[in-house]
């Protein structure tokens, strides 16, 4: 693997709620209460090796979250299948945008996230719904109203509509993510404990106690301001992110990872992302770039990260 590697040391502590696994538990029943109904339209790109559909399914409170699935036209059924997620304030994009996973023999499930994606919807929000400021600092109340709730439930919905399509071998499903894709990608690991490989980049939310501290750049800068503006509700704020914090998810992932960091990275500063490395409970490997910011290895990453999923998920090669 290209980049400087490590192995698996030891475990890292991060105080975690007593009701951590509950609280997810009943998120994930609630989520699931509404029927997950996914749709699947064929959308016309011109291209002549890679299929491309518009998807929609239900994620948490029945809110339509959309797709793009990308499928490589003629390849042997069923598919190994891996789920993106992207960086903050950004979603899907066109249905261009990103066709190296459908070229390496995948099927593709490029996922939108709630509010920040294309032509996406939210839900009818108890925190003050889409002008409400950052998606990092809403609803940091109570991690019932807390935005990444939402986010983290519709990316278990988006496993499990991938993994329901026929053309699809269930047994072999991924995650894939950078940035805030990477720690949403990282909490669903954790979140679905059969998962068959998580690919997570520069991922946010790791070590949310210290990354406000930590990093003076967007979106933990939000974090920072908020606590600087509120002075009196810092230790609520801070009860809650601990349901989010991507050590905490880590630590009940199983399916083997790849990570990636640049070590000058301000963005998503290394000493969040490494303690989630080391807190990760499955067989996992890191790629450093001691010189990369929040960019780590680029086109590097993701030749590792086809190498990576080739071996674990089989994808067909000509």
């Amino acid at each position: 693997m290209l980049g400087e590697t490590a192995l698996a040391p030891a475990s890292a502590t991060q105080t975690e709620p007593a009701d951590f696994d509950e609280f997810w538990t009943a998120t994930i029943a609630e989520t699931r209460r509404h029927p997950l109904e996914v749709t699947v339209q064929p959308h016309d790109t011109g291209l002549a090796v890679i299929d491309v559909f518009d998807v929609t399914f239900r994620g948490f409170g029945g809110t339509r979250i959309r797709a793009w699935l990308r499928v490589p036209r003629g390849a042997s059924r069923p598919l190994p299948g891996l789920v993106q997620f992207y960086g903050y304030g950004n979603g899907r994009g066109h249905a261009l945008r990103d066709l190296r996973w459908a070229a390496a023999g995948y099927a593709h499930l490029a996922v939108d996230v709630r509010g920040q994606g294309h032509g996406d919807t939210d839900d009818d929000l108890p925190d003050g719904g889409p002008s409400a400021g950052g998606f990092l600092t809403r609803g940091l109340r109570s991690p019932y109203e807390y935005f990444y709730r939402r986010v983290f439930a519709d990316g278990v919905r988006a496993v499990e509509a991938l993994r329901g399509l026929e053309h699809v071998d269930a047994a072999r499903v991924g995650v894939v993510g950078a940035s805030q894709g990477g720690g949403i990608a990282l909490a669903i690991a954790g979140l679905v404990p059969d998962l068959a490989a998580a690919i997570i980049q520069a991922p946010f939310l790791c070590g949310l106690d210290r990354a406000a501290d930590l990093s003076r750049e967007v979106p933990y800068s939000l974090l920072a301001q908020h606590f600087a503006d509120r002075r009196t509700e810092v230790a609520t704020a801070l009860d809650t992110l601990r349901y989010f914090d991507g050590i905490n998810h880590a630590k009940r992932a199983q399916a083997p990872a790849l990570l990636s960091t640049g070590l000058r990275d301000g963005i998503t500063p290394p000493e969040t992302v490494l303690p989630a490395f080391h807190a990760y409970a499955g067989d996992k490997r890191v790629a450093l770039w001691p010189y990369n910011g929040h960019e780590a290895g680029g086109e590097l990453d993701e030749q590792n990260a086809i190498d990576f999923a080739a071996a674990l998920l089989g994808a067909q090669r000509s």
